[in-house]
């Protein structure tokens, strides 16, 4: 009996860690080639908005710069209390302004600037959040992708910060960086698709005008993901086309991970094994590997369920002398945190300073209270989080 309690301790987080340790070392190597096609004949950027009135005139300016006049630009400013209708209106977009207190989130955001679109609409739509920013190479990479394989395309989605930030902020970019690119990679790699990231997207019409936006899930973009699997419809990664925004600062960084990694948790627990087996009965690679990788918790959970999981059959093996958990668990363990690590060496260096690596543990501990919050709370509302100096 005490070497069933074990191995029931071990299975499921060593099964977690083998599967994020199979994703970072397939992703470690980049993706290499350009998907060169002509541009869409035409193109709208929509731009979902609450309460951006401090960024929300730059990035307008800086995407039409990037564009060009041929496309639409339409900021929806979604149950704004500011002036962010006005200030895109000034820097030159379309602007939807939309109110209903008991329909918020950015899905609904979507979902009206869709209904605006739907009067001409266009062969694709590309979705920028208010404070991120990207390049003309990039965009030009997204839409003709898109255009081209008739799919929903991805970019690199990465946060940034000064080198002065404090190490949360350092570690929790890196952390940004193993899913959504590291992680991103490896999973396109086992099964042809990757999930939304919510902000550097681009669907062709077709696909969009049905996709199911209307929602107040906080990760909307991870539930379209799965709907849209379920339809045999996978996320492209365009590796080469990046948009980064700025991080939150360390005082917001917590309450911005809590906001989606509480989402994440509760999207996975509905979800994770229902994707699984749906991939493994159809015959689908796309599907399976969705459902292994909502298997994987956020990185600072996953370590420390491990390490909890590792101490609880130590604690066994003592007592029984039954010593295979633990080993199992160890060694899942030294494989995970041995991938991330040469992750880290391989291009986390530069998000991640040598120095701040001593805080990680601090980091991961610090976590413990968001985790136990789910168990009382949950984050349903869309909140802007204040990033870099823009801080009331």
């Amino acid at each position: 009996m005490v070497e069933i309690l074990a191995w029931l301790l071990a299975v499921p987080p060593a099964f977690a860690l083998a599967v994020y340790s199979l994703e970072v070392l397939i992703g470690l190597p980049r993706m290499h080639g350009n998907l060169r096609a002509a541009p869409p004949r035409s193109a709208a950027i929509l731009v979902p908005a609450h309460d951006e009135a401090v960024t929300i005139g730059e990035t307008v300016r800086e995407l039409l710069a990037i564009a060009g006049p041929e496309t639409r630009l339409l900021v929806v400013a979604d149950n704004c209390t500011d002036d962010t209708a006005e200030i895109a209106r000034r820097a030159g977009a379309s602007v939807v302004e939309r109110m209903d207190t008991q329909k918020r989130g950015k899905g609904y955001a979507l979902a009206c600037g869709r209904d605006y679109l739907a009067t001409d609409p266009p062969d694709v739509v590309m979705v920028m959040d208010a404070d991120c920013r990207t390049d003309r190479q990039s965009f030009e990479r997204l839409i003709s992708s898109a255009s081209f394989m008739n799919s929903p395309v991805q970019a690199s989605n990465l946060l940034t910060a000064p080198p002065h930030a404090a190490p949360v902020v350092h570690i929790s970019n890196f952390a940004m960086l193993i899913k959504n690119s590291v992680r991103a990679r490896g999973l396109y790699r086992l099964g042809g698709g990757i999930p939304l990231f919510g902000t550097g997207m681009a669907f062709p019409w077709s696909i969009f005008h049905e996709a199911p936006l209307a929602s107040a899930d906080v990760v909307e973009d991870l539930r379209l993901s799965l709907d849209l699997a379920s339809q045999g419809v996978a996320v492209h990664l365009i590796e080469n086309a990046r948009v980064t925004s700025a991080s939150a600062a360390a005082g917001d960084t917590v309450a911005q991970r809590r906001r989606w990694e509480h989402g994440f948790l509760r999207v996975a627990a509905k979800y994770a094994l229902p994707q699984l087996l749906r991939g493994i009965t159809r015959l689908s690679p796309h599907q399976a590997a969705l459902g292994l990788h909502l298997c994987v918790p956020p990185l600072a959970l996953l370590l420390l369920v491990g390490i909890a999981a590792a101490f609880a059959t130590i604690l066994i093996g003592m007592v029984s002398g039954y010593w295979a958990p633990s080993w199992t668990m160890l060694s899942a363990l030294a494989v995970a945190l041995s991938a991330t690590l040469v992750a880290w060496m391989k291009e986390g260096r530069r998000v991640l300073p040598a120095a701040a690596l001593v805080r990680v543990p601090f980091y991961v501990l610090q976590k413990i209270p968001l985790y136990l919050a789910l168990l009382t709370s949950r984050q349903a509302s869309w909140n802007r989080t204040p990033r870099g100096d823009d801080r009331p």
